[in-house]
């Protein structure tokens, strides 16, 4: 998703110079708690951060995973969007592709030894071999792209609304599609996407919180409320909200960072329930 979108949330009015990035950031991030969690009652997760890793500061992170140990991204902007494999420890570049600069980059997947990556408004979605980089296939994608992930059979894909489509890796073709309510309020501009334990978790654009989705239903489980993260780290620009989400399934870690943060974060969750009560 390009920075230069605005999708408005449900009963948002857009009023240009009347609030400043933080404290849009901060009521969109109040609306998402109250409609999921004060409405439909939902466990909500704070964190606590375990270790912090150098992140490219310039990159417009719009996906991000770990597959067999190894860290991928995609990033997004025309002429700087790329897909990488990068070093977890020191955030060097192993390997990287860049874009036309005509593509805008987006969300990424790794499915069956192929990687594929989203492109924003240009209808398209590439596919290269996983351990070269080497173009294999592109196909057409009748929407958006903003998020993308694997769930072992499907990919799943955001555009920005409140609809996730389940798509067939091999023709790019629609097989099913869910929308993301919680208890009947639906969650708008769904983003970067991961496919954790059985559930898929998302960012929501201009928010500082993540929801933890099922996949049969659409409806939200719970919610991951990542406030003051961003303070933690260097920004590169007013862009830099928080999207980006790995899960390391061998050693069940969790990875979380932004577009044009400086830094890449291991967190742990913890129920809101026992950090209330913490001192």
């Amino acid at each position: 998703m390009q920075e230069q979108k605005h999708s408005m949330l449900p009963g948002q009015l857009h009023q240009p110079g009347r609030l400043s990035y933080a404290a849009l950031l901060s009521c969109l991030s109040v609306w998402l708690l109250f409609a999921c969690s004060a409405q439909a009652q939902l466990p909500i997760y704070d964190y606590k951060v375990v270790n912090t890793y150098p992140h490219n500061v310039r990159s417009f992170t719009q996906g991000l995973l770990i597959h067999e140990g190894a860290m991928y991204e995609g990033t997004g902007r025309y002429g700087q969007s790329a897909l990488l494999q990068t070093n977890l420890e020191d955030g060097s570049i192993i390997r990287s592709r860049e874009l036309n600069a005509r593509y805008f980059g987006e969300g990424i997947a790794v499915a069956n030894g192929l990687i594929y990556q989203l492109t924003w408004r240009e209808n398209m979605v590439f596919v290269y071999d996983l351990e070269t980089f080497d173009s294999v296939t592109s196909h057409f994608v009748p929407t958006e792209g903003w998020g993308l992930t694997w769930d072992g059979e499907h990919l799943i894909l955001s555009d920005g609304s409140d609809r996730l489509y389940f798509i067939d890796p091999q023709t790019f073709a629609t097989v099913r599609s869910i929308t993301v309510s919680a208890q009947g309020q639906s969650i708008q501009n769904l983003n970067e996407l991961e496919y954790i334990d059985g559930e898929i978790w998302a960012n929501v654009w201009m928010t500082e919180q993540l929801i933890r989705v099922d996949p049969a239903s659409g409806e939200v489980n719970s919610i991951v409320d990542l406030t003051g993260l961003r303070q933690l780290t260097r920004v590169g620009g007013s862009d830099a909200v928080l999207n980006g989400i790995a899960w390391n399934a061998e050693t069940e870690q969790l990875f979380v960072t932004g577009k044009l943060w400086a830094d890449l974060f291991e967190i742990e969750l913890v129920p809101r329930e026992s950090a209330a009560i913490v001192p």
